[in-house]
């Protein structure tokens, strides 16, 4: 079942077209990773997609279009956002800013809101023992670790994930890449846009390739990472002769 399906979108900054005619798509409980340069439109295609920007193009969550619903009814609907700097609320206690991921569900008196704070300092121990600490006073995996948990207050069904490795060291990218790898096994499908094509490949199932504001190569994400070009271009290598 396609949970997100983006057909044809065009974002553009005035006269200036960043998205060109873009379709992909996401199915429940799968990963989708986006790789390509900065500058390729990446996250100005998760900002289209979550309604921070206008664009052109259809856009169907669930089976039904999004196009014209607003930020706040996308994030009811299970729809949302991690930012690229995470954008946390830096004088704000860790405890405070998971608080805020379940703003929309405030009213619930069922339970669910402790329960699922339980279970995010159950995924993340480090915020679990730092519940009083300023979010600005964290690492900056914390920080990351942080900013997924406040996500998932909100009990996604999609999220979409902007450069979560950027400004990580390799041993907190790899943890945090594990911690996105576990996410799917609890039914929240992801769209992952990421920089470290080898890491986001690594754990997605499907794989799109983004180069100036088009998508230049899609596929399943094994053969992606076996592919000459994408080996040459992203991962680092150099693409093996042919004689």
């Amino acid at each position: 079942m396609k949970l997100l399906e983006v057909r044809d979108l065009h974002v553009a900054y005035g006269k200036v077209e960043a998205v060109h005619g873009i379709s992909l798509a996401v199915e429940a409980g799968r990963i989708v990773a986006v790789i390509g340069p900065n500058g390729a439109g990446k996250t100005t295609l998760l900002g289209a997609i979550m309604g921070l920007l206008p664009s052109r193009g259809e856009i169907a969550y669930a089976g039904a279009s999004v196009s014209r619903t607003p930020v706040e009814q996308r994030v009811g609907h299970g729809l949302c956002l991690v930012p690229e700097g995470r954008e946390l609320f830096a004088t704000m206690s860790v405890a405070d800013n998971l608080a805020l991921g379940s703003f929309q569900r405030r009213g619930a008196r069922d339970g669910s809101i402790d329960r699922v704070r339980d279970e995010v300092y159950q995924r993340f121990p480090q915020l679990a023992e730092r519940q009083a600490q300023l979010a600005g006073t964290l690492s900056g995996g914390e920080r990351q670790m942080l900013a997924l948990g406040r996500a998932l207050m909100a009990q996604p069904k999609l999220l979409l994930l902007d450069e979560p490795s950027l400004g990580l060291a390799p041993l907190v990218v790899r943890e945090i890449f594990s911690i996105i790898a576990s996410l799917r096994a609890s039914g929240v499908a992801i769209l992952l846009v990421e920089q470290n094509a080898r890491a986001a490949l690594q754990i997605a199932d499907y794989g799109y390739v983004l180069e100036t504001g088009e998508i230049a190569m899609e596929g399943d994400c094994e053969s992606l990472l076996r592919d000459d070009r994408v080996t040459a271009t992203y991962l680092g290598q150099a693409a093996p002769r042919k004689d």
